[in-house]
């Protein structure tokens, strides 16, 4: 059982180093993908909840799941699953991951909506709250175009996605 504790520690500390093919400032577990890691012997099964099922990214993402965790020397065999129970929402994405967007030029998604479904978000250049949605359909899925009235700079932001 220790060996097993310990692996799983080292496979965590691998997927850590896995970033979003997209985003090259966040990585997969602060982007709050990683649902489950399970170990039987020397194969490792991981569970990831994609952000957003039509995602481009989920198959190189899954190449890049395995290609990291084949690299711990105990493992033989490397199995990755997308679940959809429990959803991935915007709200399991880490602080960390949070900073990494901004660094990347998105602003992450709100932590809360409105009653009437609206949201808003700060510029991740200036950290301005008078900005404007330019478009709902961004260059992803995920994400959409606004303009900061303060900076003068467009910008992406994540759309927040919930299970209310």
């Amino acid at each position: 059982m220790k060996v097993s504790h310990s692996l799983e520690e080292k496979v965590r500390r691998q997927l850590e180093t896995v970033c979003d093919p997209e985003i090259d400032t966040i990585t997969i577990v602060d982007l709050g993908m990683l649902g489950n890691i399970s170990i039987r012997e020397n194969k490792v099964t991981v569970d990831l909840l994609p952000t957003f099922l039509g995602c481009p990214a989920l198959g190189i993402i899954k190449e890049n799941v395995i290609k990291a965790v084949k690299e711990i020397s105990e493992v033989e065999e490397v199995e990755v699953n997308y679940i959809n129970n429990p959803p991935w929402t915007s709200a399991s994405i880490t602080e960390k991951g949070r900073e990494a967007l901004k660094q990347f030029g998105i602003a992450p998604p709100p932590t809360q909506a409105n009653s009437d479904g609206s949201w808003h978000v700060d510029c991740p250049y200036c950290g301005s709250a008078y900005n404007t949605l330019e478009n709902i359909f961004g260059p992803s899925a995920c994400r959409s175009l606004l303009y900061c009235k303060e900076c003068k700079n467009p910008f992406e932001a994540m759309k927040p996605i919930s299970t209310l």
